[in-house]
């Protein structure tokens, strides 16, 4: 065979030695691990323990009802023809005392408060209260909901202007009284520093039969529209969990 046949045949040769006419597959690149990430949940450098936070909260009370506990206290659930509209404005310092924890729309935290109060009082004999409160709030956080509703109990002892004495009917028996502030709504968190809240709040006020039998124990029983906003003391101090 001469040199121009050789040639010729190695040249059409060529392409069968193409990895593609191989009966062997081509060596696979690599198995690349996949990573799923999940989102972390904001709120948690929000809500956590040991956080502490200062909040300023008004509201406007011109709606009068009866004690919601009167079946407790063996009192008629009755609403007294004196009406009254009163403004409370509490400073609080609000301590969390748990990071986030629960099941489903009971995941949440819980906050333990101390509040100075002082309530005006623009309908009524009374001019003005002056109070001590402390109370509690579960927070019901969902995952990375800037929306978190809540409820809120507050209680305390405080000094009210009281116009029994002085002949007034229905008004308060005397200056020592206490108070119940029941709240619920819902905190807008705009980062983790500062928040706003809304919602609707009820407040009693009663000497808890302390002026009988000389003046009867009347009590303030309103409710209306409650507002606040919020502030982190300190710096941030959230663990991710």
């Amino acid at each position: 065979m001469s040199v121009k046949s050789l040639a010729l045949f190695a040249f059409l040769l060529a392409p069968l030695a193409h990895p593609a006419f191989s009966q062997d597959s081509p060596p696979r690149p690599p198995d690349i691990p996949i990573f799923h990430f999940r989102r972390s949940d904001f709120n948690r450098s929000i809500y956590y323990k040991n956080k502490f936070e200062f909040s300023l909260q008004t509201a406007w009370l011109p709606n009068n009802i009866p004690f919601v506990f009167d079946f407790i206290v063996e009192s008629p659930y009755t609403q007294w023809p004196l009406h009254y509209t009163l403004v409370p404005s509490l400073a609080t310092v609000r301590w969390q005392l748990d990071n986030i924890w629960g099941w489903k729309f009971l995941r949440g935290n819980t906050d333990f408060n101390f509040s100075a109060n002082y309530t005006a009082i623009p309908r009524g004999p009374e001019t003005r209260y002056f109070a001590f409160d402390y109370g509690i709030r579960r927070n019901f956080i969902q995952p990375n909901w800037r929306i978190v509703p809540y409820i809120e109990g507050l209680g305390g002892v405080g000094d009210i202007n009281a116009k029994g004495p002085a002949g007034v009917l229905y008004a308060q028996g005397e200056n020592l009284t206490f108070n119940l502030i029941l709240h619920s709504g819902a905190r807008y968190n705009f980062n983790p520093r500062y928040s706003m809240d809304a919602g609707v709040g009820y407040m009693h006020v009663s000497n808890f039969y302390l002026s009988e039998p000389k003046y009867e124990n009347f009590g303030i029983n309103v409710y209306g529209p409650m507002v606040g906003v919020y502030m982190r003391l300190g710096k941030d101090k959230s663990v991710e969990k």
